[in-house]
C-alpha cells in the first residue's frame, strides 16, 4: 500500500476517533483546567494569606467546580438552557465532593499529620473519580 494510501487512512481513522471522543477529552481537559485552579486557589490561600486549610479548600473547590461547569456549558456541550438549574445540580454533586474532601482534610492533616498540600493532591484525586461517576449517572 502506498504511503499517501496509509497517510490518508491513518488521516480518516483520526479524524473519526476525535469525532467520537471530542466530547470526553475536552472533559477531560477541563477538568484539568479545574483541578489546576483549585489547586492554585488553595496554596494561595493557604501558604500566600495564611488561611485555614478548611476555608481555602470550600473557597478553591467552589472555584474549580464553576470553571468546570461554565467551560463544559459553553465550550463542549454547548447547552446553556436552563443554566442555573443546570448549575445547581452540577455544584450539589460537587457539595457533596466538597464534604468528602473536608473529611479527608481533616483526617489526613488532623490524625495521620500530612502536609496540607500532599494531601490535597492526594484527596484531589479520589473526589475527580467521586464526582465524575456521580455526574455521569
Amino acid at each position: 500500500m502506498p504511503m499517501t494510501v496509509k497517510m490518508a487512512h491513518l488521516r480518516e481513522r483520526i479524524e473519526s476517533l476525535w469525532t467520537r471522543y471530542r466530547e470526553f477529552v475536552v472533559y477531560c481537559l477541563i477538568g484539568g483546567s479545574g483541578v489546576t485552579l483549585d489547586c492554585l486557589v488553595f496554596v494561595g490561600l493557604t501558604m500566600g494569606l495564611g488561611w485555614h486549610y478548611q476555608l481555602a479548600n470550600a473557597i478553591s473547590v467552589s472555584c474549580g467546580i464553576c470553571n468546570n461547569f461554565f467551560l463544559n456549558a459553553f465550550f463542549n456541550f454547548k447547552r446553556t438552557d436552563r443554566l442555573w438549574l443546570r448549575f445547581l445540580s452540577f455544584y450539589s454533586v460537587g457539595l457533596l465532593g466538597l464534604g468528602v474532601s473536608a473529611a479527608l482534610l481533616w483526617l489526613f492533616v488532623e490524625v495521620l499529620c500530612w502536609n496540607e498540600l500532599i494531601a490535597k493532591l492526594v484527596i484531589i484525586f479520589v473526589v475527580t473519580i467521586l464526582q465524575f461517576t456521580l455526574n455521569k449517572c
